[in-house]
């Protein structure tokens, strides 16, 4: 059950407000420890609201990173610390269900991702959640075209099907990024698939008005 103070702390993350952060902190130090309704820590929490200032601050005030607060908010060296000291770390599940690199593909995390992949993570993980993703999905969906590249480069499925149905492709052309339909095509991405409603990656385009991508999915014109 949440306390009253941790609702405040994790509003006050959420409202991006610092001062209040560091209040609630300096007030009761076990809050840097505490979990969200979703299960996930304060420094996580504040990266899934986008606000990598407010996981600054916690660090700054004592927060302990542990392997997935670290890769989702580029602490390389502590990543690299904390693998050296266990190696059983680099392919194991948050709380709410990701592998270090899900997280660090998810956030745009390019030099946590290549260290992980260095190591030997498995670029084809599945989350162990209800949304059954793989890094390159959570990158595709991030739009981080770079990282997708290091994903691809080290054996991720460029077809990978997660929950719904949805491949990586699907989803850079729902969300209109042309460069990154170039850069799965170009590594083999199938423009066939449906997902679960029936619906392909041109189809996906085509409702939310994407011509440029609509075009590439297309392919090149037939030669007379």
């Amino acid at each position: 059950m949440t306390t009253e103070a941790e609702k405040e702390l994790f509003l006050a993350i959420r409202a991006n407000d610092a001062g209040a952060v560091r209040e609630l902190v300096g007030r009761d130090r076990a809050l840097l420890t505490a979990l969200s309704p979703m299960g996930v820590s304060p420094v996580l929490f504040a990266a899934y609201y986008r606000h990598p200032e407010m996981a600054r601050v916690l660090v700054q005030e004592g927060a302990a990173l542990d392997i997935f607060e670290a890769a989702a908010i580029g602490e390389t060296e502590r990543v690299r610390e904390m693998l050296d000291a266990d190696s059983a770390l680099l392919n194991a599940v948050s709380p709410d269900g990701f592998s270090p690199l899900g997280l660090s593909a998810f956030f745009g995390q390019e030099t946590v991702t290549a260290l992980l992949l260095s190591l030997g993570a498995d670029a084809n993980a599945v989350s162990q959640n209800a949304m059954r993703v793989q890094p390159l999905h959570s990158a595709v969906t991030g739009n981080h075209a770079s990282l997708t590249l290091k994903l691809l480069e080290a054996g991720a499925d460029v077809n990978a099907v997660q929950n719904g149905g949805f491949t990586p492709l699907m989803g850079a052309a729902q969300n209109g990024n042309a460069e990154l339909v170039r850069l799965l095509l170009s590594h083999g991405a199938g423009t066939g698939a449906v997902n679960e409603e029936g619906l392909s990656a041109a189809d996906l385009a085509q409702e939310e008005g994407h011509g440029e991508v609509l075009i590439l999915l297309a392919g090149p014109p037939a030669r007379s």
